[in-house]
C-alpha cells in the first residue's frame, strides 16, 4: 500500500482573481506562507517518508515549509506540474468569463482544450501515470505530492469514478490535504480537502 498526501500552494501573490498558470515567479504571499506554515504543522506529524513538488514557484516554496519539518528534500517532477493555460496565461477571470471557449473549458472538461494549451484529459492521465509511477517505487510508504487544485481534482476525481466534466463539484483549497491510499485491489480515497488538525491514515 502506498499513502499520498496530495498537497495543494499556499495562496499566491497574483492573487485569485488571475490565471497563474506556469507563469514564472509567481512566488507565496504572506497569506501562502501562514497557511503552508499550517499545513506542514499538520503533515509534519505523519510518517512521510519522500517529498515530491510541482517545479512551480509557489508549489516549491510549499513544499519548502514541510522539507525543514520533515526533513526531506524537496524533488521536483514535472508531471506535478500545474495545467499548460496556454494563451489564458496571466489573464484576469473577469476577461475569460467573456469568452465562449472558457465557458465551455468550465462546462466540458473533458473535450475541451485550452488556447495553446492543455487539455484535461491530458492533465488527468500524466498525474495519475505519476503517482502509480511512484507507487511501485515506494510500494510500502507514505509520500507528499505537493501540487495544483486542479491537477489535485484530476487525479481524485480518477480514484473516485467522477467524470472530469464533473470534477468542479470536488472543492480543493489553498494548503489543504488530499489522502489516497491504494492498494493491490485498488484505491482508497481518505479524506479530500482537509485543513483541519487530524488527517485521517489507513493505519
Amino acid at each position: 500500500m502506498t499513502t499520498f498526501l496530495l498537497i495543494r500552494h499556499g495562496a499566491h501573490l497574483l492573487g485569485g482573481d488571475t490565471i497563474a498558470g506556469r507563469a514564472p515567479d509567481v512566488h507565496l504571499s504572506n497569506l501562502g506562507r501562514d497557511q503552508a506554515g499550517d499545513m506542514a504543522g499538520r503533515v509534519g506529524r505523519l510518517p512521510v517518508s519522500a517529498l515530491y513538488s510541482s517545479p512551480a514557484d509557489r508549489t516549491r516554496e510549499t513544499a519548502e515549509f514541510l522539507s525543514e519539518r520533515l526533513g526531506l528534500a524537496v524533488q521536483i517532477l514535472e508531471n506535478l506540474h500545474e495545467i499548460d493555460l496556454g494563451d489564458w496565461t496571466g489573464r484576469k477571470l473577469e476577461d475569460l468569463r467573456r469568452l465562449e471557449t472558457f465557458g465551455r473549458w468550465n462546462s466540458f472538461r473533458s473535450g475541451t482544450r485550452v488556447p495553446n494549451g492543455e487539455a484535461m484529459v491530458e492533465t488527468q492521465t500524466r498525474i495519475v501515470g505519476e503517482m502509480l509511477r511512484l507507487r511501485e517505487k515506494h510500494p510500502n510508504d507514505c509520500i507528499a505530492l505537493v501540487s495544483h487544485g486542479d491537477v489535485i481534482k484530476a487525479a481524485l476525481a480518477y480514484f473516485l469514478g467522477v467524470p472530469l466534466d464533473l470534477f468542479s463539484r470536488i472543492e480543493i483549497g489553498l494548503a489543504s490535504v488530499s489522502i489516497v491510499a491504494i492498494f493491490d485491489h485498488g484505491p482508497w480515497v481518505l479524506c479530500v480537502n482537509n485543513t483541519g488538525s487530524e488527517l485521517p491514515m489507513p493505519y
